[in-house]
Parts: C-alpha cells; sequence; structure tokens
C-alpha cells in the first residue's frame, strides 16, 4: 500500500528517510561521535548532560533512559549508528529482537531454538 506521499508503508516498520534524517540529526550525531572512545567514556559518567550536549529532544533522552531502540529508530535514530548506542547500553542483537516482537529476550531466544531445530 502507498501513502499520499508515495510511500510504502509497511505495518510496524518506520522507513528512514531524509524527514526521519532531520528528525535524528542530533542524535545521529551524538551515536557518531561514540566512535571515540573518550566520547564513549564521557557519555556513561553522565548520560543525560552528554544527550544535552547534542541538544537530543525529550522524546530521544526518554528513549536512550528507557534502552528502547524501537524508540529511538522512531526519533529519526539510524539503526546503524545506533548499534554503537546499543553496544554502551550493554544491549545485543537479541534484545533488539526481543524489543522488535514485543517479547522478553528469554522469549525470543527460545523462539530462535525452536526455529532452528
Amino acid at each position: 500500500m502507498t501513502s499520499d506521499a508515495g510511500k510504502h508503508d509497511i505495518p510496524g516498520t518506520t522507513l528512514f528517510d531524509g524527514a526521519q534524517a532531520r528528525k535524528g540529526y542530533a542524535l545521529n550525531k551524538m551515536c557518531y561521535s561514540f566512535n571515540s572512545a573518550a566520547n564513549r567514556e564521557a557519555f556513561v559518567r553522565d548520560e543525560d548532560a552528554y544527550c544535552a550536549r547534542y541538544g537530543l529532544t525529550e522524546a530521544q533522552r526518554a528513549a536512550v533512559r528507557g534502552r528502547n531502540v524501537l524508540e529511538l529508530i522512531a526519533a529519526g535514530g539510524n539503526i546503524y549508528y545506533l548499534a554503537k548506542l546499543a553496544g554502551i547500553l550493554h544491549l545485543d542483537v537479541q534484545d533488539i529482537g526481543a524489543q522488535q516482537t514485543g517479547m522478553s529476550k528469554d522469549d525470543f531466544k527460545a523462539m530462535l531454538v525452536a526455529a532452528g531445530r
């Protein structure tokens, strides 16, 4: 199905387009900064101050506090930049998969094991 803007609607999926890129510019810029170990350490010392330094919106800051990757994507985050932040937050691919499916991490892992049989 196609929306009025000519974009394809994929239920449950946030498309990363120009509008999302603009919306998430500060968030993605902050995540890019984590290529530096010193910046990762500064974030760990004071997450809120680090987010403020980059001008994150309240929604973006709440998603960081909540460790919610889906909310970060909805707030304009690009998964390639968010991967660095996820690592700092000690979230692995199974945590993210669990968030995407609405399952607990243990249930998500059990589903993966069952699918592999």
